[in-house]
């Protein structure tokens, strides 16, 4: 490292799993996910925190974790899509991406469920989005509602219809 390279020691937990870790200042909370720790879920897309492929949860809200410093965090809990359910028991919406077709390729699923996950909290908690009709109610779980709170995370394959579907159907279980 140079000169002016400085380093903290973090302590994370992943999946459910506590991590220790001694980061240069500067590493992203993405690069010590995936370099660092070796959690292969969180993708490295844009690196600019535009297409959501990097996407977990942090302390229960969704977050590009290409966007934030790992030193940020220290304590933090953090879900990955490999962390939401098990091979043998899929998380609700981990299925339904699954038995809707939600995904092509799949670079971008992993983002795609945390941020389903994520936005349906946020709908439960009553945030209204920019296509609420009446920001004083509660939103609806509207494919409009649906489609403007996950507008962050993008499909290269074109698979939203079936995403769209994927998270009325996750949601409803």
């Amino acid at each position: 490292m140079g000169a002016f390279a400085m380093e903290a020691t973090i302590t994370i937990t992943v999946d459910g799993e506590k991590r220790t870790v001694t980061v240069d200042t500067r590493v992203t909370l993405l690069d010590l996910l995936r370099e660092h720790v070796r959690v292969a879920a969180p993708k490295k897309g844009c690196d600019h925190g535009q297409c959501g492929s990097c996407t977990v949860l942090l302390d229960g809200r969704r977050v590009t974790t290409c966007l934030a410093f790992a030193v940020q965090h220290d304590g933090a809990e953090i879900v990955t899509a490999a962390g939401l359910g098990t091979r043998d028991t899929p998380h609700p919406m981990q299925r339904a991406f699954l038995d809707r077709d939600g995904f092509q390729c799949g670079y971008c699923t992993p983002g795609q469920v945390c941020s389903a996950v994520g936005m349906l909290a946020e709908l439960e908690a009553g945030w209204p989005s920019h296509v609420t009709p009446d920001v004083g109610s509660a939103p609806e779980r509207t494919p409009a509602e649906i489609r403007e709170r996950m507008s962050g995370n993008l499909c290269r394959c074109g698979a939203y219809v079936n995403i769209v579907a994927a998270i009325e159907q996750g949601a409803a279980r």
